[in-house]
């Protein structure tokens, strides 16, 4: 049995590893080589048909789906075009403020809605006001995702780990705003300055193209009223039932989808159109993912690490809440931080009950910060990563791996040093 066990295990692994190879090589398609990845892992025996379908977050799914169908819907109306022309028109047209301005506007709504619903609104006033300045929106891109990320992390429904963790670890809304929202914003200051000095020199623009920019007038670029309308009431309503998800005991993907499905209803816009706003590949890549690591937890590896994390920091909860942090921030670089997050959950739950550590409620925040932060690590990091992936393609600027991970890896390496020092202080320190 365990000699089985092991060869599953290393089995699993090689399938992991091959795929991760497989996408940042960026040959094929992600989406393609994340479902095939699944489906070795299906026919090699590591996970059963049933064991896929159950290692697949269709909250995370459905959720993505709404969204995407919504904003897609609210798109038509041109807010989002008149919204960029106002952004930049207080940005006075320098491309360097508007990117400062549109990462604050990012993170704002990552921590009132969440973080793949900002990247939804925000990447088409990207792309908007790119345009009209003619400069490349790679860099708006990359800092709209770090900031996705961190402001994401101040609350409960910023960011999926987040809401992911609050039911097992027993954590309400109130308990992450005093808990990471602190930490988060000084990270969100920190990736700011360095992305400032990152991209200072890069951006520039005609002053002609800003003066064109500045005599544009918001107001002309809303097309249709009525949907409007109809759209930002089904938008507002969506937002209110995120806020209270936890007293309406309702799921945020059934939320999402009542809400696209609401406004499908009240608007007379071709369905066939609505849903060509849905991010097909980038569901399948999240799908692929998801039965990935349900590979690894079904051959007991996520067992295996625990006594191995415990075996290294003996129990003692300094050492076990820095050793969570860092590796979570490490493998969400490379493991999307929703699944990771999944399989962490039962894995520090073993850890609590084999190490005998009886409040847990530090090891969750060392266990937020790190995938929540962690998720800037890579292209592939976390949902909003690959969904603003995704859309770039849409709109013809390809958003390679290799070029992000020189901005986001170093952002995600100082946002983890400041987390190190902020639950040093505050949560691991020894009695």
């Amino acid at each position: 049995m365990e000699a089985g066990l092991s060869t599953q295990a290393v089995i699993a692994v090689v399938i992991f590893v091959a795929t991760y190879a497989f996408i940042v090589a960026e040959k094929v398609h992600r989406s393609v080589v994340a479902l095939a990845g699944a489906a070795v892992a299906v026919f090699s025996g590591i996970i059963t048909q049933d064991q896929a379908v159950a290692a697949i977050d269709f909250n995370t799914i459905g959720l993505l789906v709404g969204m995407m169908i919504i904003v897609g819907v609210t798109r038509e109306t041109g807010i989002f075009e008149a919204l960029a022309v106002y952004a930049a028109r207080v940005a006075r047209g320098e491309p360097v403020r508007i990117l400062i301005y549109l990462s604050f506007i990012t993170a704002f709504l990552s921590a009132l809605l969440d973080n793949v619903t900002a990247v939804f609104l925000i990447v088409p006033v990207t792309f908007a006001v790119t345009r009209k300045l003619q400069v490349t929106p790679t860099p708006y891109l990359i800092s709209e995702i770090i900031a996705s990320n961190i402001g994401g992390t101040g609350t409960l429904i910023g960011d999926p780990p987040n809401i992911m963790i609050s039911g097992p670890a027993d954590l309400q809304f109130n308990d992450f705003l005093a808990n990471t929202a602190p930490i988060a914003f000084v990270c969100f200051m920190a990736a700011l300055a360095f992305l400032y000095l990152v991209y200072r020199r890069r951006l520039r623009t005609e002053p002609e193209l800003k003066q064109q920019l500045l005599e544009l007038r918001p107001r002309d670029y809303i097309r249709n009223v009525p949907l409007l309308v109809r759209s930002m009431t089904v938008l507002g309503l969506t937002i209110a039932g995120f806020l209270l998800h936890g007293v309406l005991h309702i799921p945020t993907a059934s939320i999402a989808l009542g809400g696209a499905t609401l406004l499908l209803l009240i608007t007379d816009l071709e369905t066939e159109k609505a849903f060509h706003n849905v991010e097909w590949p980038t569901l399948f890549f999240f799908t692929g993912l998801f039965v990935l690591v349900g590979a690894l937890e079904a051959t007991g590896l996520m067992e295996l690490a625990a006594r191995a994390v415990l075996d290294v920091t003996e129990g003692r909860l300094l050492l076990t809440g820095l050793g969570i942090l860092w590796v979570s921030a490490l493998a969400s670089g490379f493991v999307d931080n929703i699944p990771f997050v999944a399989a962490m959950i039962p894995l520090l739950q073993e850890m609590g009950r084999l190490g005998g550590i009886d409040d847990l409620r530090p090891l969750w925040w060392s266990l937020s910060l790190g995938a929540c932060l962690g998720g800037n690590g890579t292209l592939v990091g976390a949902a909003a990563n690959v969904i603003v992936a995704g859309l770039a393609e849409r709109h013809g600027t390809r958003l390679t791996f290799a070029r992000y991970f020189k901005v986001g890896f170093p952002v995600m390496l100082i946002t983890i040093a400041l987390s190190t020092v902020y639950l040093i202080i505050f949560h691991l320190r020894p009695l």
